[in-house]
């Protein structure tokens, strides 16, 4: 999928195959017109939550739960500025000590 060559449509019709890498594959297929976001594999409601043909108001349902989070967020139909304040919020947990702290005494070298 990470090739640029990779067809991007016409996979709508592997969405009721029974291996879940081929329905995630096709969940993602932005001629779908309706994505599998609860489907009973977690890959495929993952690849589901990625689908562009998602509107933002779906999204936001989608970025709340633990199955389809991962996927909303990397959903390029997600607006700026909400993008914005998921990396806001995910970069204020993950705040570096002050300067001039010491490190604890086992990280010492």
């Amino acid at each position: 999928m990470d090739l640029p060559a990779f067809p991007r449509t016409g996979r709508a019709h592997l969405i009721d195959h029974p291996d879940p890498e081929v329905r995630a594959l096709a969940a993602a297929d932005p001629a779908l017109a309706v994505p599998p976001v609860r489907d009973p594999d977690d890959s495929v409601c993952r690849a589901a939550a990625t689908n562009p043909s998602l509107p933002p108001e779906a999204l936001e349902d989608l970025l709340a739960g633990p199955r389809t989070a991962e996927g909303a967020a990397a959903n390029p139909s997600l607006p700026v500025p909400r993008m914005h304040a998921l990396l806001d919020h995910c970069l204020n947990g993950t705040a570096a000590p002050p300067a001039g702290t010491e490190p604890p005494e086992h990280s010492r070298t």
